[in-house]
């Protein structure tokens, strides 16, 4: 049985057209159809509703110039959505590596793990304190390892190269300290 998905393709096409023509009614329904997504994304990762305004405006621009410069063709029913959804998460997560990086010039360098930090501030600090201490404890090659992968957001195979490893070595090392952090700090694999 197959799906005919040209419908969606076209009206995937016709939302391009539309973002061309500058038309405001599909621009604002789109806006409003999209924004809830990443305002929850934004929330549930250490944010507040005016981050999440002010993020989505920034990702809302960018989707709607690179539809205006053919810098963007959907591939499939929603992949207007997933582009602006993916824009926001990108420019999210640099928001809060550049303020982590900010608040932490003059302590140790510890890599954000936004899944397992508890809601409130006061648990978060307390969890941010105990990962300070627990990373501090890890051996040199572990916090470089992780650092590099986490903070720095370098590929396995850079890492790999860097440390003059295979790319499997890399990626078991990272595993092995990534585990090795989450149990000094009692968090349940995954």
């Amino acid at each position: 049985m197959s799906v005919d998905t040209s419908n969606h393709h076209t009206a995937q096409n016709e939302l391009v057209a539309a973002f061309k023509k500058n038309d405001p009614v599909v621009l604002e329904s789109f806006y409003a159809s999209n924004y809830s997504k990443v305002e929850a994304y934004i929330i549930q990762n250490n944010g507040d509703t005016e981050k999440a305004k002010d993020i989505f405006q920034e990702a809302f621009i960018a989707v709607w110039q690179n539809v205006k410069l053919d810098k963007f063709i959907p591939a499939n029913s929603t992949a207007l959505s997933g582009y602006i959804y993916q824009i926001a998460k990108n420019k999210w997560i640099d928001y809060l590596r550049s303020a982590y990086k900010k608040n932490t010039l003059h302590t140790e360098s510890v890599p954000l793990i936004k899944e397992d930090l508890p809601e409130t501030n006061d648990e978060q600090d307390l969890q941010l304190q105990n990962m300070k201490l627990n990373f501090a404890s890890l051996g040199a090659t572990c916090k470089d390892v992780l650092l590099r992968f986490y903070y720095k957001k370098e590929s396995l195979r850079n890492i790999a190269a860097a440390l003059n490893w295979t790319e499997a070595t890399a990626r078991n090392n990272k595993y092995r300290c990534l585990q090795q952090l989450k149990g000094l700090m009692k968090i349940p694999n995954e």
